[in-house]
Formats: C-alpha cells, sequence, structure tokens
C-alpha cells in the first residue's frame, strides 16, 4: 500500500512538471518556432515587476517630491524586459535582458547618456544593479549618469516597493527615493 501511495505521488509529481512545460508560450514568427529561452534567476526576479507602478520620488540634491511612474513589459519574445520611467514628467527607457546567464541592464536616460548595469544583489525581495565600468566608457568626473539602482519589495506586500538610484551629476552624488505602488 505505501509503495503504491509513493507511486502515486511521484505520478502527480511528473504530471505537474509535463504539463508545467507544456503551459510555456512557444514563440513563433510566421512558420518559424524560435528557441527557447532559459533566462537568469535576476530576470525572472525582474518580471515579478511586470505592470505599472506609480508613487512618488523624493530628489536627494534638492529634497524636491516629485511623482513618477514606472511600467515593466515583456517583449522580444520573453527576451527582454522594457521598463518606461516618467519622472516629474520626463520619460526615460530601460532594458533587461540576459547575456550568458547574467541580467545585463541598459539605462536610456534624460541626462543623455546610455550606463550600463550587471546585478550586485539579488534576493526574494531586493533587486540591486551597479554601473558596469566594463561596458561603457562613462566616467564619474566627466560625464552625469545613473550608477546604482535597487529595488525592494515589500515582505508583506508585493504591490509596495521602495526604488533607489543614485545619480552622478557634475561631480556630485544624489541618492533618490521612492515609494511605489502596483497599479
Amino acid at each position: 500500500m505505501k509503495l503504491l501511495k509513493n507511486a502515486s505521488v511521484m505520478t502527480i509529481a511528473i504530471m505537474f512538471f509535463y504539463s508545467s512545460i507544456s503551459a510555456q508560450e512557444v514563440t513563433t514568427i510566421g512558420d518559424v518556432e524560435m528557441p527557447a529561452i532559459e533566462s537568469s534567476d535576476a530576470f525572472n526576479k525582474m518580471r515579478n515587476k511586470l505592470g505599472k507602478w506609480q508613487g512618488e520620488m523624493t530628489q536627494g540634491l534638492t529634497g524636491e517630491t516629485f511623482n513618477v511612474s514606472y511600467e515593466w513589459r515583456i517583449t522580444s519574445g520573453g527576451n527582454t524586459i522594457t521598463e518606461t520611467i516618467i519622472e516629474d514628467g520626463v520619460e526615460m527607457l530601460t532594458t533587461y535582458n540576459d547575456d550568458n546567464g547574467q541580467l545585463v541592464v541598459k539605462h536610456y536616460c534624460a541626462l543623455g547618456t546610455e550606463p550600463v548595469f550587471m546585478v550586485t544583489q539579488s534576493t526574494d525581495n531586493v533587486i540591486a544593479i551597479s554601473f558596469d565600468e566594463s561596458r561603457s566608457n562613462l566616467q564619474s568626473d566627466q560625464h552625469d549618469f545613473v550608477e546604482s539602482m535597487k529595488w525592494t519589495t515589500d515582505s508583506t506586500n508585493s504591490n509596495v516597493m521602495v526604488f533607489e538610484n543614485v545619480v552622478i551629476q557634475n561631480g556630485e552624488r544624489s541618492n533618490n527615493r521612492a515609494v511605489l505602488r502596483k497599479l
């Protein structure tokens, strides 16, 4: 009887595994099936942010508070996440995709620069990225750019998160912070 019970549990587990594989969307363009995508852990955690978020940001340099909104969408057959950012009415874009199993983030900034980031922390509630000097020629004493970003999801409410970034402008660092709610 115990053997039969264990076999039943194993059968259910196998059926669940195969049904979850077959439930994954297959991307086709015309009649051509795109290859399966294996995403990094950090990319998969960024997927948790998909949707629209709004809040207020406090700017470190001035102390001014203004409205912000962020919208994360999946695109390119599941290969890329785009984030449309509107801070105080100014729109920007950030892309998230994997390169050799590592999440690479590129921010198209209102400062006129395009810093590239690498993941420095990835946990259940926190994703942090920092400027990747090996992928960009930006210099803090010569250029204005975002140096780091961090998202901390509320452990009791996944529809609330804190977004922090550090911006270098005129050689000075500014720590900015926004509390965001998912719409």
